[in-house]
């Protein structure tokens, strides 16, 4: 995915005689996900995967899905959707570990098909972390299990984010695969003062209320889509690639900094927030927010790395507060969207702590994760996602 996304948004740039993607870029790029997404919601088993509004799921995961989530995310990923690959990546291995259970011959037991399910999942996501105990705490906090059932369900899960993570960190004469560290290279903070904690505090939740509107958004628009699947899944594709390229229009910087997913362009603005104007910062988090809610509906993907990139500009944007300062004001704020995004606290602190690796930023990083998460679960949730109707031989028609 990432060497295809390279092609899509370097590559074939250049091979035009244009430095970076021109504004109009994302415009044609959009035909893809409208295409893909849209067989796999008609003709394909499990429908591409989850609706990311919904959030991340641990169920649902069986062989039969591969093929539409691998399609779907194929047609979106790398094409500018405005999502990341984690909910991809837990079905995708867990349908994975399923195939490899039925062709060893293993019988097939409810609890054990839900257990080899997850540890797949679990494997499969830690790639994209680079660290296996992220994608261990995500998926046991996704089950929401306690008691007797977390150690039985703790131990496999772990055990397959620690194997996955050995085709990455190498293992003996086998170099590995390589994988990005997670941590955005912030220069080491000052012990937080009250001015850190204050404005993270505020900030939090200033930030839950907008994340939380930006998913109720793709909550609703994800209703639509359930009654009109082709036309609105078009139509969010389209409005989808206009917000990405407004963005380019109103900075006149690169479209690739509203689109994707925003894993890329958030270690890029660690390195240097410095260069991005009040106005960059401003137009970024409206027009990607806008573009985030109508693929949060309509398309395939996850929500994590967006909701991080959205933090992170947040916490440069405010970071001239009086007593703030731009690691803080960053932890802070890419903590609190994604656990306002994933309603997960503990796996986002976990997480963010690993991207600032700093242990001085710990305060603010759990402070805003649980302002963000109460704040959250304090205003109202949304509609309900229906299911899509599937289309077959005598199955009804789609418009």
């Amino acid at each position: 995915m990432h060497e295809l996304e390279h092609v899509v948004w370097v590559t074939w740039p250049h091979a035009l005689g244009h430095g970076s993607p021109p504004w109009w870029w994302p415009l044609p790029m959009a035909v893809v996900p409208a295409v893909g997404v849209t067989l796999a919601v008609r003709y394909l088993p499990g429908q591409g995967g989850h609706v990311p509004a919904a959030g991340l799921h641990p169920g649902g995961a069986t062989k039969t899905v591969v093929p539409g989530v691998v399609l779907a995310a194929a047609c979106c990923l790398p094409w500018g959707v405005v999502l990341g690959p984690e909910a991809p990546l837990i079905a995708l291995g867990g349908g994975l570990a399923l195939l490899f259970r039925d062709l060893v011959r293993v019988p097939a037991t409810p609890a054990g098909t839900a257990l080899v399910a997850g540890a797949g999942s679990a494997a499969a996501i830690s790639a994209i972390f680079g660290n296996p105990l992220v994608g261990a705490l995500l998926m046991m906090e996704i089950a929401g299990v306690g008691g007797p059932r977390l150690f039985a369900v703790i131990l496999p899960v772990l055990l397959a984010s620690g194997i996955g993570s050995l085709v990455f960190t190498g293992f003996g004469n086998w170099t590995g695969l390589g994988v990005g560290s997670l941590k955005l290279g912030l220069p080491a903070p000052a012990q937080p003062d009250t001015g850190d904690v204050v404005w993270s505090v505020l900030m939090a939740a200033v930030v839950a209320v907008a994340v939380h509107g930006v998913l109720v958004l793709g909550r609703r628009t994800a209703v639509l889509v359930a009654a009109r699947p082709v036309t609105v899944i078009s139509a969010c594709a389209a409005g989808m690639a206009v917000c990405i390229a407004l963005y380019a229009v109103a900075t006149g910087r690169s479209p690739a900094e509203a689109a994707l997913s925003g894993q890329a362009t958030l270690g890029e603005l660690a390195k240097d927030p410095h260069s991005w104007p009040v106005g960059a910062l401003v137009a970024v988090l409206a027009f990607k927010g806008a573009a985030y809610a109508l693929s949060l509906g309509s398309l395939r993907g996850g929500p994590i790395f967006p909701a991080l990139f959205l933090g992170g500009a947040s916490g440069v944007l405010l970071a001239p507060l009086p007593g703030y300062g731009v690691v803080p004001a960053m932890a802070a704020g890419m903590a609190a969207t994604s656990a306002a995004a994933l309603r997960l606290p503990i796996s986002s602190v976990v997480l963010v702590a690993l991207l600032v690796g700093h242990t001085a930023a710990l305060p603010v990083i759990i402070l805003a994760a649980v302002v963000s998460f109460v704040v959250t679960e304090l205003l109202p949730q949304g509609p309900d996602i229906p299911p899509i109707p599937q289309t077959g031989r005598n199955g009804p028609r789609l418009h």
